[in-house]
């Protein structure tokens, strides 16, 4: 459950955030600890949530455990992955466990606990709409039950669930997007179903559906991905330097187009399917096929591009595809049930529309500096930042876990006049040096 108020009688914050998700969460965890930084976050949502309908039982994270709201910025904060662990006397425990990676759900009620923990977080208020009054010098933020200013607004409202145009105007209870899984793909038993998509969402689902036993399982499971093949994640040390801070900072002051291709062509390190679920997948496939001799449950398609949601002729739907390597080829799939794991995208900011002429874009995003200010045309000193939501200009990682904590840090500085210490960089020289500088260093 959300605070009920925070501070009767104080309506003006240094900052006020937008949305509790993990990246304001982890900003709130930063700042509590500064009395002098009065804030308040604001979330439409009656408690926390995150990822709720996309828990499958055994899912876990893709990213170390060190990488929770605050470790990497400031370890000994009381708001740690550690401190949740040991607040609910478990800590022995989880060690004995000795998980590869952490259970998805577990992390999820670490962040839970977090919210619950921070007076300054309040649920069941959303914001309406955020302007600035240029004679006070303050920015005015609207909510469905008071206004309050601030000097700083933060915006972090995450990410929604994205399906093409072939299907967005189709979904209901037979056609979903992975995010609603655990709810809408509960009566499958018997039925059709093909899952779209091949990261790690459409992984887990796909291996869900083939997990089920008795008549609980799919008469037919079909797995359809763009990619050539289902390509684990590179989670290989000199990959996991794209999301240290040192690169954050190298990949903001390329060149637009540079940092395109770098996100497109390095998708796979963010994106990718842990080596354990693929090997999880073929290991079922292997059982099903060969030992219990149910040769049709399964039917794998990558490099297949769906161009086509339709009502099929006998019922359910038609799914029409076109091999990436043979595009006159047209393959049709029937199903019963067809299960969207096409990602997510920003979520809209429509509460900034009174501001919108004043702030600069870059794309489909607002132009953000080195510390995920906005540039805008109003007082330097008074910004709005985004979180996780400017990966063309900051990369992989902003939407990722691993630099949560970090780019929190980096805008508490702001908030705070400060530049906090940095760790080292990464071992490898990102960008060339100049002439002057290799002789030097010769």
């Amino acid at each position: 459950m959300g605070h009920e108020s925070f501070r009767p009688g104080i309506t003006h914050f240094r900052c006020v955030g937008v949305g509790v998700g993990p990246a304001n969460l982890s900003l709130a965890s930063l700042l509590h600890s500064r009395p002098d930084v009065p804030n308040l976050f604001l979330d439409r949502k009656e408690s926390f949530s995150w990822h709720d309908g996309q828990q499958i039982p055994g899912s876990s994270l893709q990213v170390s455990q060190f990488k929770d709201l605050v470790s990497l910025a400031d370890p000994a904060n009381p708001f740690s992955f550690l401190s949740y662990l040991h607040a609910k006397g478990r800590v022995y425990h989880f060690l004995n466990a000795q998980f590869d990676d952490v259970p998805r759900l577990e992390f999820r009620n670490y962040l839970a606990w977090a919210s619950r923990r921070n007076e300054n977080i309040v649920f069941g208020e959303g914001v309406q709409e955020v302007d600035f009054d240029d004679g006070l010098g303050v920015y005015t933020v609207r909510t469905d039950r008071r206004t309050v200013t601030a000097d700083n607004v933060v915006a972090g409202v995450g990410s929604r669930p994205w399906v093409p145009p072939q299907g967005e105007n189709l979904l209901g209870p037979t056609q979903f997007h992975v995010a609603d899984y655990l709810h809408a793909a509960r009566d499958v038993g018997g039925k059709r179903v093909v899952v779209i998509g091949g990261g790690q969402s459409g992984a887990e689902a796909f291996l869900d559906l083939i997990s089920r036993s008795g008549w609980e399982l799919p008469r037919r499971v079909s797995w359809i991905s763009r990619r050539q093949n289902y390509f684990p994640i590179d989670d290989s040390p000199f990959t996991n330097d794209y999301y240290m801070p040192s690169h954050a900072d190298y990949f903001y002051g390329l060149p637009r187009e540079r940092r395109q291709s770098l996100n497109s062509r390095n998708i796979l390190t963010s994106d990718g399917i842990s080596e354990s679920t693929l090997r999880e997948i073929y290991q079922t496939i292997y059982v099903h096929r060969f030992v219990e001799g149910n040769e049709d449950l399964v039917a794998l398609h990558p490099g297949r591009e769906v161009f086509d949601v339709s009502p099929g002729p006998f019922g359910g739907w038609e799914v029409c595809a076109r091999h990436t390597g043979e595009p006159e080829s047209v393959e049709k799939f029937e199903a019963d049930v067809i299960v969207w794991a096409t990602g997510y995208r920003p979520a809209a900011m429509d509460f900034l529309a009174p501001l919108a002429g004043r702030l600069e874009h870059e794309g489909e995003e607002l132009r953000v500096d080195e510390d995920y200010a906005v540039r805008w045309d109003g007082p330097a000193d008074r910004r709005i930042f985004v979180q996780n939501g400017v990966r063309g200009q900051r990369g992989l990682a902003d939407p990722n876990l691993s630099l949560n904590a970090w780019r929190s840090r980096r805008i508490a500085d702001r908030l705070c006049g400060v530049r906090g210490d940095e760790q080292l960089a990464s071992f490898i020289e990102w960008s060339s040096k100049g002439p002057q500088e290799e002789r030097w260093s010769a």
